[in-house]
């Protein structure tokens, strides 16, 4: 039988042909010890497999269920529970980076019973709608096809109303904007906003090998030089927030001076935001150092980690980062990477 699913304990940077670069350093990093979110990842093989019969390879579905039983188990928590319920970030990403690859997904299994799982205490209620508003107009987005701009008119329109930013919304402002959403989604595809956790999940897995396959993804790849049989890969793994408070945030960070290649760790950090953010620029993000005032003991791990993937690339590193109640998390990294640290890896 054929393999088409991989737990992140079975391969490396090496498999980066298979994995995709996203899925291959992920694995390498878990390998190294790292706190990476739990995940598995969908190889290239089933997107040149779609690309070829226009539908996921026969029994990729049953092997992502396996792998998500296997998430659940070690989480304590199944998809779609109605009492906190595990959640799932769905990101695609070839060998190296191409255009025309669709945006992350967040907050994959939110529906309208698990949201209030999420919100069952009155300081988790802004951070459960917010999430689900993520949801909503990015799978709306990269998966339904609405057009995003219409969705930030909605968002734009509440924040005049209570001349707030999209920040200061509170739950009940994001409990608006949801509705309204969901409303938009049935205006533009005909159908509601699925509320079936796994059917959400299939269908953003499929979304990305059809997005890879599109006639504007073609023409990009085909300016860019890159072959269209490189299929992209699709990595789920674990949600972590960043969106849950003052103790938690994101950031990117680089293991050297991305001006002298000196060592030292440089980046920027945004408290109370997903990594999304830092690139949507919804607020100005502080310099790292402040995360050692903010959160000193995942301020202190992430400059260890830094410093061991620096020397287990022998290159610079940009990596992507979360922070949970104190709790650090390492979400992705991009060997050879010098640039500004201004956005998610």
């Amino acid at each position: 039988m054929v393999r088409y699913v991989y737990d992140f304990d079975g391969g490396g940077r090496d498999r980066a042909g298979l994995l995709g670069g996203k899925g291959a350093d992920l694995a390498e990093m878990a390998r190294l010890g790292l706190p990476v979110p739990a995940g598995f990842t969908v190889s290239t093989e089933a997107c040149r497999v779609y690309a070829g019969t226009g539908a996921p390879p026969p029994g990729l579905y049953g092997e992502m269920a396996d792998h998500l039983a296997r998430l659940e188990r070690a989480a304590g928590r199944r998809l779609g529970q109605v009492d906190d319920p595990l959640l799932l970030s769905v990101r695609s990403g070839a060998r190296f980076p191409v255009p025309g690859v669709p945006e992350t997904v967040l907050d994959v299994g939110l529906n309208e019973y698990a949201v209030l799982g999420l919100a069952k205490s009155p300081a988790r209620e802004r951070f459960a709608w917010d999430s689900y508003r993520r949801l909503v107009e990015r799978y709306g987005t990269a998966v339904m096809g609405v057009e995003p701009q219409l969705f930030a008119r909605v968002r734009h329109r509440v924040e005049e109303q209570h001349h707030v930013a999209d920040e200061r919304l509170d739950a009940c402002d994001l409990i608006r904007v949801v509705e309204t959403y969901k409303d938009l989604v049935k205006e533009r595809t005909g159908e509601d906003f699925p509320q079936d956790p796994a059917e959400q999940l299939r269908r953003a897995v499929d979304a990305a090998f059809a997005s890879w396959n599109s006639g504007r993804a073609r023409e990009l790849r085909r300016r860019a030089g890159v072959p269209d049989d490189l299929g992209t890969a699709v990595t789920v793994q674990t949600m972590v927030f960043g969106n849950r408070g003052t103790d938690s945030g994101s950031g990117v960070a680089r293991t050297r001076d991305p001006e002298t290649g000196a060592p030292g760790a440089s980046g920027a950090y945004l408290p109370d935001a997903q990594g999304e953010d830092l690139t949507a620029g919804v607020r100005e993000p502080l310099p790292l150092e402040e995360l050692e005032r903010l959160a000193p003991e995942a301020y202190a791990r992430l400059l260890a980690h830094l410093e061991r993937l620096d020397e287990h690339y022998g290159d610079v590193c940009a990596v992507e980062f979360t922070v949970e109640r104190g709790t650090l998390w390492i979400l992705g990294v991009r060997p050879g990477d010098a640039g500004t640290a201004a956005g998610p890896a």
